[in-house]
Protein backbone atom coordinates (compact mmCIF):
# COMPACT_ATOMS: atom_id res chain seq x y z
CA UNK A 1 0.00 0.00 0.00
CA UNK A 2 1.39 3.44 -0.64
CA UNK A 3 0.60 6.85 0.73
CA UNK A 4 -2.25 7.80 -1.89
CA UNK A 5 -4.00 4.50 -0.84
CA UNK A 6 -3.97 5.35 3.16
CA UNK A 7 -7.08 7.38 3.20
CA UNK A 8 -8.47 7.10 -0.39
CA UNK A 9 -12.14 6.17 -0.91
CA UNK A 10 -11.89 2.34 -2.01
CA UNK A 11 -12.44 3.19 -5.66
CA UNK A 12 -10.07 5.56 -5.91
CA UNK A 13 -7.52 3.42 -4.10
CA UNK A 14 -8.81 0.18 -6.85
CA UNK A 15 -7.92 2.75 -9.48
CA UNK A 16 -4.36 3.49 -8.97
CA UNK A 17 -4.22 -0.20 -8.64
CA UNK A 18 -4.78 -0.81 -11.84
CA UNK A 19 -3.32 1.85 -12.92
CA UNK A 20 0.11 0.68 -11.44
CA UNK A 21 -0.74 -2.54 -12.90
CA UNK A 22 -0.67 -1.19 -16.84
CA UNK A 23 2.17 0.50 -16.13
CA UNK A 24 4.20 -2.09 -14.92
CA UNK A 25 2.90 -4.38 -17.58
CA UNK A 26 0.95 -6.56 -15.48
CA UNK A 27 -1.89 -5.32 -17.95
CA UNK A 28 -0.30 -4.96 -21.42
CA UNK A 29 -1.53 -2.56 -24.35
CA UNK A 30 -4.28 -4.21 -25.98
CA UNK A 31 -5.02 -6.83 -23.76
CA UNK A 32 -8.38 -7.53 -22.37
CA UNK A 33 -8.53 -7.10 -18.72
CA UNK A 34 -10.09 -9.80 -16.40
CA UNK A 35 -13.79 -10.39 -15.84
CA UNK A 36 -15.50 -7.63 -12.81
CA UNK A 37 -15.65 -10.87 -11.02
CA UNK A 38 -12.19 -12.23 -11.43
CA UNK A 39 -10.58 -8.25 -10.59
CA UNK A 40 -12.61 -7.47 -7.65
CA UNK A 41 -11.63 -10.85 -6.16
CA UNK A 42 -8.08 -9.89 -7.22
CA UNK A 43 -8.17 -6.17 -5.69
CA UNK A 44 -10.83 -7.47 -2.79
CA UNK A 45 -13.07 -4.71 -3.60
CA UNK A 46 -16.81 -4.87 -4.43
CA UNK A 47 -18.12 -4.69 -7.81
CA UNK A 48 -19.60 -1.45 -7.79
CA UNK A 49 -16.11 0.14 -6.46
CA UNK A 50 -14.25 -1.42 -9.44
CA UNK A 51 -16.94 -0.24 -11.78
CA UNK A 52 -16.52 3.59 -10.55
CA UNK A 53 -12.53 2.92 -10.91
CA UNK A 54 -12.58 1.36 -14.27
CA UNK A 55 -14.47 4.56 -15.02
CA UNK A 56 -11.98 7.07 -14.24
CA UNK A 57 -9.29 5.07 -16.16
CA UNK A 58 -11.48 4.98 -19.05
CA UNK A 59 -12.12 8.77 -18.53
CA UNK A 60 -8.22 9.11 -18.54
CA UNK A 61 -7.84 7.08 -21.29
CA UNK A 62 -6.23 4.33 -19.94
CA UNK A 63 -8.97 1.71 -21.04
CA UNK A 64 -11.85 1.47 -23.34
CA UNK A 65 -15.03 -0.29 -22.42
CA UNK A 66 -15.80 -2.35 -25.97
CA UNK A 67 -19.75 -3.63 -26.17
CA UNK A 68 -20.14 -7.04 -26.38
CA UNK A 69 -16.63 -7.67 -26.30
CA UNK A 70 -14.93 -6.46 -22.78
CA UNK A 71 -12.85 -3.53 -21.31
CA UNK A 72 -9.70 -3.76 -23.05
CA UNK A 73 -6.27 -1.51 -22.26
CA UNK A 74 -5.75 1.33 -24.87
CA UNK A 75 -2.11 1.60 -26.25
CA UNK A 76 -0.84 4.54 -24.82
CA UNK A 77 0.86 5.20 -28.64
CA UNK A 78 -3.44 5.90 -29.01
CA UNK A 79 -4.33 7.11 -26.57
CA UNK A 80 -4.48 11.12 -27.87
CA UNK A 81 -7.03 9.66 -30.59
CA UNK A 82 -9.25 7.93 -27.99
CA UNK A 83 -12.81 9.34 -27.44
CA UNK A 84 -12.96 10.49 -24.04
CA UNK A 85 -16.90 9.54 -22.68
CA UNK A 86 -18.56 12.21 -20.55
CA UNK A 87 -20.56 10.52 -17.84
CA UNK A 88 -22.59 13.01 -16.23
CA UNK A 89 -24.79 13.50 -19.93
CA UNK A 90 -27.94 12.92 -18.88
CA UNK A 91 -27.93 15.60 -15.99
CA UNK A 92 -25.52 18.23 -17.17
CA UNK A 93 -23.61 18.39 -20.31
CA UNK A 94 -19.75 18.81 -20.03
CA UNK A 95 -20.62 22.78 -21.72
CA UNK A 96 -22.44 23.54 -19.05
CA UNK A 97 -20.13 21.82 -16.75
CA UNK A 98 -17.38 23.81 -18.24
CA UNK A 99 -19.38 27.27 -18.40
CA UNK A 100 -20.46 26.89 -14.81
CA UNK A 101 -16.80 26.56 -14.43
CA UNK A 102 -15.51 29.93 -15.73
CA UNK A 103 -17.73 31.55 -13.37
CA UNK A 104 -17.15 30.73 -10.40
CA UNK A 105 -13.58 30.10 -10.04
CA UNK A 106 -12.75 33.43 -11.74
CA UNK A 107 -14.42 34.85 -9.00
CA UNK A 108 -13.14 32.59 -6.43
CA UNK A 109 -9.79 33.33 -7.67
CA UNK A 110 -10.81 37.27 -7.77
CA UNK A 111 -11.99 37.43 -3.89
CA UNK A 112 -9.44 34.88 -3.21
CA UNK A 113 -6.16 37.47 -4.24
CA UNK A 114 -7.03 39.86 -1.07
CA UNK A 115 -6.54 37.52 1.48
CA UNK A 116 -4.28 34.55 0.38
CA UNK A 117 -1.56 33.51 2.79
CA UNK A 118 2.02 32.64 2.35
CA UNK A 119 1.16 29.18 3.33
CA UNK A 120 -1.51 28.76 0.36
CA UNK A 121 0.67 29.90 -2.01
CA UNK A 122 3.29 27.50 -1.23
CA UNK A 123 0.59 24.44 -0.72
CA UNK A 124 -0.51 25.78 -4.20
CA UNK A 125 3.35 25.77 -5.42
CA UNK A 126 3.66 22.04 -4.23
CA UNK A 127 0.48 21.06 -6.07
CA UNK A 128 2.01 22.21 -9.17
CA UNK A 129 5.16 20.55 -8.85
CA UNK A 130 2.96 17.07 -8.36
CA UNK A 131 0.98 17.86 -11.30
CA UNK A 132 3.83 18.17 -13.42
CA UNK A 133 5.94 15.42 -12.37
CA UNK A 134 3.22 13.06 -12.15
CA UNK A 135 2.24 13.61 -16.18
CA UNK A 136 6.36 13.32 -17.11
CA UNK A 137 5.98 10.12 -15.21
CA UNK A 138 2.66 8.92 -16.61
CA UNK A 139 1.04 8.90 -13.55
CA UNK A 140 -1.95 9.91 -14.57
CA UNK A 141 -4.34 9.29 -11.36
CA UNK A 142 -1.98 11.55 -8.98
CA UNK A 143 -1.43 14.12 -12.13
CA UNK A 144 -5.38 14.76 -11.57
CA UNK A 145 -5.27 14.58 -7.50
CA UNK A 146 -2.55 17.43 -7.97
CA UNK A 147 -5.28 19.46 -10.35
CA UNK A 148 -7.77 19.19 -7.99
CA UNK A 149 -5.85 19.91 -4.76
CA UNK A 150 -4.55 23.15 -6.77
CA UNK A 151 -8.30 24.29 -7.62
CA UNK A 152 -9.35 23.50 -4.48
CA UNK A 153 -6.55 25.75 -2.40
CA UNK A 154 -7.77 28.45 -3.89
CA UNK A 155 -11.47 28.16 -3.73
CA UNK A 156 -10.70 27.06 0.24
CA UNK A 157 -8.45 30.64 0.31
CA UNK A 158 -12.19 32.32 -1.12
CA UNK A 159 -13.63 34.93 2.52
CA UNK A 160 -16.68 34.30 0.36
CA UNK A 161 -18.66 31.37 2.03
CA UNK A 162 -21.65 31.04 -0.08
CA UNK A 163 -19.01 30.68 -3.05
CA UNK A 164 -16.79 28.14 -1.31
CA UNK A 165 -19.84 25.82 -0.47
CA UNK A 166 -21.15 26.34 -4.06
CA UNK A 167 -18.00 25.35 -5.28
CA UNK A 168 -17.90 21.59 -2.37
CA UNK A 169 -21.37 21.20 -3.80
CA UNK A 170 -20.35 20.47 -7.36
CA UNK A 171 -17.36 18.61 -6.89
CA UNK A 172 -18.16 15.24 -8.61
CA UNK A 173 -18.58 17.23 -11.42
CA UNK A 174 -15.63 19.14 -11.38
CA UNK A 175 -13.17 16.24 -10.66
CA UNK A 176 -14.67 14.08 -14.12
CA UNK A 177 -14.06 17.61 -16.17
CA UNK A 178 -10.52 17.56 -14.73
CA UNK A 179 -10.12 14.14 -16.04
CA UNK A 180 -11.99 14.49 -19.10
CA UNK A 181 -9.00 16.46 -21.46
CA UNK A 182 -6.44 13.70 -20.15
CA UNK A 183 -6.25 11.72 -23.34
CA UNK A 184 -6.51 14.51 -25.99
CA UNK A 185 -3.98 16.28 -24.28
CA UNK A 186 -1.06 17.04 -26.46
CA UNK A 187 2.76 17.77 -24.79
CA UNK A 188 2.50 21.13 -25.81
CA UNK A 189 -0.81 22.02 -24.41
CA UNK A 190 0.35 20.04 -20.95
CA UNK A 191 3.16 22.92 -20.47
CA UNK A 192 0.80 25.34 -21.50
CA UNK A 193 -1.32 24.19 -18.69
CA UNK A 194 1.60 24.15 -16.00
CA UNK A 195 2.21 27.94 -17.15
CA UNK A 196 -1.06 28.62 -16.82
CA UNK A 197 -0.84 27.04 -13.50
CA UNK A 198 2.04 29.52 -12.11
CA UNK A 199 0.47 32.63 -13.82
CA UNK A 200 -2.53 31.74 -11.59
CA UNK A 201 -0.05 31.74 -8.67
CA UNK A 202 2.06 34.73 -9.89
CA UNK A 203 -1.10 36.79 -9.55
CA UNK A 204 -2.33 35.77 -6.65
CA UNK A 205 0.62 36.57 -5.17
CA UNK A 206 0.79 40.32 -6.31
CA UNK A 207 -2.67 40.30 -4.96
CA UNK A 208 -3.74 41.38 -8.23
CA UNK A 209 -7.50 40.09 -8.24
CA UNK A 210 -8.37 41.22 -11.53
CA UNK A 211 -4.79 39.43 -13.00
CA UNK A 212 -5.91 36.31 -11.14
CA UNK A 213 -9.27 36.05 -12.27
CA UNK A 214 -7.97 36.28 -15.92
CA UNK A 215 -5.48 33.85 -15.49
CA UNK A 216 -8.14 31.38 -14.14
CA UNK A 217 -10.14 32.34 -16.93
CA UNK A 218 -8.09 31.64 -19.40
CA UNK A 219 -7.39 28.40 -17.82
CA UNK A 220 -10.67 27.06 -17.75
CA UNK A 221 -11.05 28.37 -21.41
CA UNK A 222 -8.49 26.27 -22.78
CA UNK A 223 -8.85 23.25 -20.94
CA UNK A 224 -12.86 23.42 -22.04
CA UNK A 225 -11.66 23.37 -25.59
CA UNK A 226 -9.33 20.18 -25.06
CA UNK A 227 -12.59 18.63 -23.59
CA UNK A 228 -14.24 19.15 -25.92
CA UNK A 229 -16.88 22.05 -24.53
CA UNK A 230 -17.72 25.14 -26.12
CA UNK A 231 -18.31 27.93 -23.90
CA UNK A 232 -19.96 30.49 -26.35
Amino acid sequence: MNEHDEKAPVAQTAARRLQEMIRSGELKKGEKIPSQRVLSERLRVSRPSLREALLTLETLGLVRTLPARGTFVVDPDGRQQAAAVWRYDDAYSIDEVFQSRLLIETELCRLAAAVITPAALDAMSAANAEFESAWQSGDLLTHVEADLRFHRLIAEACPNRMLRRLYESVQELLTESQRQPIPNTAVDRMAQSIQEHRDIVAALQRRDGAAAAGAMGAHVGNTARSAGATLD
